[in-house]
């Protein structure tokens, strides 16, 4: 059994310093109406009629209750049929029926909500607009779309399907394109807001001459990055995306447009970037993380691609995510929506003596395997003994955890919290059996293990972790 001796003297009282301000929830939603493949299991069953109007009164009630404020149109047409009245080509829906999109511009109304209306697909999710017919489309859309919802109550603006890679510069044809339909849509509807959402975050060049030059050409008001940690373009994408979106706000704060965040709630339930595999709920730590990350960066917005078909709440009368672990995600963040407090901890000691000083020197480790603040345990039973500078009648203890089963890095599969009053026998406290999110096949994220017992003026405290494989911990927080 290998321990890790400190000897910790915590300001009790005042010993956590949460760390990250003021974190921004989710305002907003992408919304889907198009099974197209099997990245839409679950979020657009093929057996559940997606353009049901009592189906999306139900999902629009539900996500404002979740706090949304926003919702966005992926796409208003697909395989050349429209989802809307439209005059250009046949209906998606049954004849004689509300339409879906006239469904949810009308129950975004009822609950005061703000909806950007897509110009997209002129023919499917591939729209390449480099393409006349398929640009023209696009802007014949937009014309009829200006005329049915352009003053509708609950039209606030246009998103504009035109997802091109930021890195590693924007090219000119996508800045071309992206103001061309801005233009276009500044002649229909003058007051609405534009917003697109691009993807390249992980490669931008953001030293290259051209790239805050290329972005400050566009024409639009708000530009939704997509922070791609579902994508995983990256093996360990969350620690470089704290530095990438500094410099995108370094960007904006010389730009008249607004920088939201799109962070991807999602992971996949096979490949990933693969549409043979389902889009399901990520670990609601990794998706916290990436709140903090956006919100650390001043943006403006978060939205999220999606929250609709990832999340369920209890009860729902369409339930559309993954059996089970959507109600779970949908539970998990409306419980941390209420307190918004930050996944990290880090703590406020004085006079540390520790003969592992990683345990205790206020750096947190990130989401990746490499960083040297974690502290690597083997298989089996690891102490870490603790020493309180007063009596105390209850204890919280806190401790990071890396997940990250690709590399066999796993939480511990119990924490037991010992305490010693008198003699030299322990005597059990309490015991937490950490829950591991079944969704872990492509993700890094950090846990933070708590275990609370009654110290009964006990000072020494021990913890033992019970590892089923590799564990990696930092950052011993102590709270009463």
């Amino acid at each position: 059994m290998k321990r890790l001796l400190c000897s910790i003297l915590v300001l009790m009282g005042c010993t956590t310093l949460l760390l990250g301000g003021n974190i921004k929830p989710v305002t907003g939603t992408f919304i889907n109406l198009a099974y197209q493949d099997v990245r839409n299991r679950y979020t657009n069953p093929a057996g559940v009629d997606m353009t049901s109007p009592e189906l999306w009164e139900a999902k629009v009630a539900e996500m404002s209750e979740m706090g949304m404020e926003y919702l966005i149109f992926m796409a208003v047409a697909n395989d050349g049929l429209a989802f809307y009245p439209s005059s250009l080509m046949p209906h998606h829906y049954p004849e004689g029926r509300k339409s879906p999109v006239e469904a949810i511009m009308d129950a975004a109304a009822e609950h005061g909500m703000k909806v950007f209306m897509s110009t997209g697909w002129a023919e499917n999710q591939d729209d390449n607009l480099r393409i006349a017919r398929i640009k023209q489309r696009q802007m014949d859309m937009m014309v009829e779309l200006a005329e049915l919802f352009g003053s509708h109550e609950a039209f606030y603006g246009w998103y504009l399907p035109v997802e091109d890679c930021l890195g590693p510069v924007l090219t000119d044809y996508a800045v071309e394109a992206v103001n061309a339909l801005t233009d276009h849509a500044r002649g229909l509807t003058p007051e609405a807001k534009i917003l697109i959402s691009p993807y390249g975050i992980f490669n931008s060049d953001f030293s290259h001459p051209n790239y805050a030059r290329q972005i400050g050409r566009l024409k639009v008001d708000i530009i939704a990055y997509q922070d791609e940690v579902g994508c995983v373009r990256e093996k360990f994408p969350l620690p470089r995306l704290r530095e990438n979106w500094r410099r995108l706000a370094e960007i904006h704060s010389s730009l008249p447009i607004e920088m939201w965040a799109n962070c991807e709630s999602f992971t996949w339930e096979r490949g990933t970037n693969d549409r043979t595999s389902a889009l399901i709920p990520a670990a609601p730590e990794r998706f916290r993380a990436q709140l903090e990350a956006a919100s650390e960066a001043g943006v403006e917005r978060i939205v999220s691609f999606m929250m609709c078909g990832i999340f369920d709440p209890e009860g729902s009368t369409y339930a559309l995510g993954q059996p089970d672990l959507a109600t779970r995600a949908a539970e998990e963040y409306m419980a941390w929506r209420e307190e918004r407090k930050p996944l990290r901890m880090s703590e406020a000691v004085i006079g540390v003596e520790c003969s592992e000083p990683r345990l205790t020197d206020g750096i947190l480790a990130d989401e990746s395997t490499e960083h040297a603040g974690w502290i690597r345990l083997n298989r089996g039973e690891h102490e870490i003994e603790i020493t309180l500078p007063e009596e105390c009648e209850s204890v919280t203890l806190h401790l990071g955890a890396l997940n990250y089963v690709p590399d066999g890095v796993c939480l511990p599969e119990r924490v037991a919290l010992y305490g010693l009053e008198e003699g030299t026998e322990y005597t059990l406290l309490g015991v937490s059996q950490p829950y591991a999110w079944p969704n872990n096949r492509h993700d890094a994220w950090v846990s933070e293990l708590a275990i609370s017992g009654k110290t009964a003026g006990a000072r020494h405290l021990k913890v033992v972790l019970t590892c089923p494989s590799k564990c990696y911990i930092d950052e011993v927080v102590i709270g009463r």
